[in-house]
């Protein structure tokens, strides 16, 4: 297994333009009562550093392997709902839960489905009935329903990152505890999102949902860098 210190050493670099990028969205703290271009610019770029990061790693690289393609296609997809989502208020919440559906479809394509870990699913869909159910009471019409799916969608993608890590069988990478850490910071984001829209206000919801969407993509476009560990594995061996 690839040391951490190795992995910041060579992958630090790389997400230095995005650590400066979430910096300037925080100093800023634009306000979302008037969403702007601007505003739509300074939130997006941290995930477009993203796609910078991985398509630092080489075209190649990207082209030999499917997982990395899916997680970009994902921060892609992400991209859009952001900027949907900046004017939310203006009848384009749905456009970005669309994206962000897609976004999660892609990421468990990414993650596979091995190993299949049937008992991290069913606490996964246990967690994800009891966050429905909390919040069906709030809701109404259509959004009742594109909610539930919303939430099985990236239920699904968090069963497919929380399985791969395998800690009691010592099968596991720093890569697949990574993309672990983003799904599950991924469904905080996105409850704290339901919860402050649907429910209640949540204090500080702005800064928690973003500080834990950022963090979450951040930690899922590391574990793309799974590939090129596999391949330096392969040439040592």
């Amino acid at each position: 297994m690839v040391s951490p210190v190795t992995v910041v050493k060579s992958e630090g670099p790389k997400l230095v333009p995005f650590f400066k990028a979430t910096c300037v969205y925080f100093v800023l703290w634009l306000p979302t009562s008037t969403p702007s271009w601007f505003s739509a610019l300074i939130k997006c770029l941290p995930i477009f550093c993203l796609w910078i990061f991985l398509l630092a790693h080489g075209i190649s690289f990207l082209d030999a392997h499917p997982s990395a393609r899916r997680i970009l296609a994902g921060l892609i997809f992400s991209l859009l709902g952001d900027a949907f989502l900046i004017w939310q208020e203006q009848g384009y919440f749905i456009h970005g839960l669309l994206m962000f559906a897609i976004t999660h479809i892609l990421y468990s394509s990414a993650f596979g489905m091995k190993p299949l870990n049937l008992p991290v699913g069913l606490v996964i869909a246990m967690v994800s009935g009891v966050s429905y159910a909390l919040l069906y009471s709030y809701l109404a019409g259509p959004i009742t329903y594109l909610v539930a799916v919303y939430i099985g969608i990236i239920g699904f993608m968090g069963w497919r990152a929380i399985a791969g890590v395998q800690l009691a069988n010592d099968l596991w990478t720093w890569t697949k505890l990574s993309a672990c850490l983003g799904a599950m910071l991924f469904m905080v984001s996105d409850l704290t999102i339901a919860v402050n829209k649907f429910c209640f206000p949540v204090p500080h919801s702005r800064a928690i949902i973003m500080a834990t969407y950022y963090a979450a993509q951040m930690l899922i476009a590391l574990s793309a860098v799974e590939c090129q560990d596999e391949d330096h594995k392969k040439k040592i061996a």
